[in-house]
């Protein structure tokens, strides 16, 4: 019977992958038809099948949008929301808490402080095709956690010890990013900005290694659900045959990594991470092994839809995405709060 029951539950699995892919397709393809410059839909779908023939463009112009501009930030935007939605179920994985977000370690704040201090300091480095900015936010994400797990004594401490511990680090980095900005008033609002995201300046370059980044960290992922289902269940993992504190170190290491090469692109985007996991979790159950790409999916069609939300709204003026997101995620976490509160009830 469980052997049954696995079977139909990994084929429930499969379907809604599909189901999720297939309207990933077709948002991807409805996110580019829309934007300040009109193009009819028929022009960008002719366009896109003389690409794939290797033949002329028809229409120079459409040519020049999709490729040039909406399909990367499409993309992009699908990447990073993968990336972030599976680095939260990780998160929730390890510390038992569906209210778990990338963020808690340290990651944002460092990555922001990164940043910062590129932006400050007028640098001009670049490397495959990543900026400055973006090479030193993402120095500064993966430091702050390194920082954060040898407060911690790298993990061998509890989950508790390691939240408490990202929660300073967090809360000293914003600090040292409030005193440099009061230091620099002329960088204030270009940091700002940064901070509440942003896929302007999407290009397949940038693309191509957070694609990369986000396929290797689910498959790493992947690799330990099983474990992870250990640590989430309620009895002593080292009954399960399961190394507690390595899978705790591992997975946090695989989240930390996609964190931070998804902020290192887009700026501190929030939410993400926490909705597109626990979503799937009331939808699918907590099994690692679904939930995992699942989220990623799921988190990838969330942030592309929120995008485009933010670029066609006010055309042609573009809110930053990081606020959309919060428009969605503040009342969703006002939810989870909600619902905590009844079960304890």
């Amino acid at each position: 019977m469980r052997g049954t029951s696995y079977i139909h539950r990994r084929g429930q699995v499969v379907g809604a992958c599909l189901l999720l892919a297939a309207l990933s397709v077709a948002a991807l393809f409805l996110c580019c038809a829309v934007g300040s410059a009109r193009v009819a839909p028929s022009d960008l779908l002719e366009t896109a099948l003389a690409k794939l023939r290797g033949a002329p463009a028809p229409n120079p112009t459409a040519e020049l949008i999709l490729f040039g501009i909406r399909l990367p930030r499409a993309l992009l935007s699908y990447a990073v929301g993968a990336a972030l939605a599976v680095s939260g179920a990780l998160m929730q994985g390890v510390f038992r808490n569906p209210m778990a977000e990338p963020g808690l370690l340290g990651v944002s704040s460092g990555a922001a402080l990164g940043a910062a201090v590129a932006m400050v300091l007028n640098l001009q480095l670049s490397a495959l095709g990543f900026s400055a900015v973006s090479l030193s936010a993402f120095a500064g994400g993966t430091l702050a956690v390194l920082l954060v797990l040898g407060i911690s004594r790298a993990g061998r401490e509890s989950a508790t010890v390691l939240l408490l511990s990202g929660v300073a680090v967090s809360a000293f980095l914003s600090a040292v990013i409030a005193g440099l900005l009061a230091l620099n008033h002329d960088k204030m609002d270009t940091v700002y900005l940064w901070t509440m995201g942003s896929f302007a300046s999407a290009s397949f370059p940038k693309l191509r290694p957070v694609a990369a980044a986000t396929a290797l960290g689910l498959a790493a992922s992947l690799c330990v659900a099983r474990d992870l289902n250990a640590l989430s269940a309620d009895a002593d993992a080292r009954t399960l045959g399961v190394n507690a504190p390595v899978v705790r170190l591992f997975a946090l290491g695989v989240a930390t990594l996609l964190t931070a090469a998804a902020v290192s692109v887009s700026g501190v985007i929030g939410f993400v991470g926490l909705m597109a996991p626990h979503a799937v979790r009331s939808l699918t159950g907590a099994d690692h092994r679904s939930l995992l790409p699942l989220s990623a999916l799921a988190g990838g069609l969330f942030l592309l839809a929120a995008d485009t939300l933010a670029r066609t709204l006010f055309m042609p003026a573009e809110l930053p995405v990081g606020a959309m997101t919060s428009l969605f995620g503040g009342p969703f976490f006002l939810l989870l709060i909600r619902r905590a509160r009844e079960g304890r009830r």
